[in-house]
């Protein structure tokens, strides 16, 4: 069956041999690609114990695999320990927060650069804000960071002394 299918669309694929064959094809069948999900407007289903594990997962997944490693740490550490207790809006707020840019999520969350109101006044955003804040406070000392509003990535030839680099970025 799989042999026959695959047989089948390479035939369909000789059958059109150049991209201007597209617009051959019904208009329906032509989505555009997209990087950004609007995922505020997915279905929150929680009536049901499967529902609610698979939403669950969902986030998690979400959450742990964003490709930026802090935010995994961060974020999928936050959400493991505070999803099954959440309500359908914490949850909807959860998916805004989920939404947001990696470098512009975790440039608002250790305090780079001031967040938008919008983002602010999200409830789940404060309460993961407040954990980095918090860490932050914990486990690192004032010298070490930078003022607040300035990056923290700075150049690796801006060392003084025998220890930075001879030339380049070393």
């Amino acid at each position: 069956m799989a042999a026959t299918l695959l047989r089948r669309a390479l035939q369909l694929r000789r059958t059109l041999p150049s991209p201007s064959s597209r617009a051959l094809l019904p208009a329906a069948s032509i989505r555009p690609l997209s990087t950004h999900q609007n995922t505020t407007a997915i279905p929150i289903d929680l009536s049901s114990a499967e529902s609610r594990r698979r939403l669950v997962n969902s986030l998690m997944y979400r959450s742990k695999q964003r490709g930026f490693l802090e935010l995994d740490l961060v974020l999928g550490t936050w959400v493991e320990q505070h999803i099954r207790s959440m309500d359908e809006p914490n949850i909807r707020s959860l998916l805004q927060v989920l939404d947001i840019e990696n470098p512009d999520l975790w440039k608002w969350l250790t305090g780079q650069e001031k967040a938008p109101e919008a983002v602010n006044s999200n409830p789940v955003f404060v309460a993961i804000k407040s954990k980095v804040t918090d860490n932050l406070s914990k486990h690192s000392s004032p010298e070490t960071r930078s003022a607040p509003g300035q990056p923290w990535v700075r150049g690796w030839d801006d060392k003084k002394g025998l220890d930075g680099p001879k030339y380049g970025n070393q």
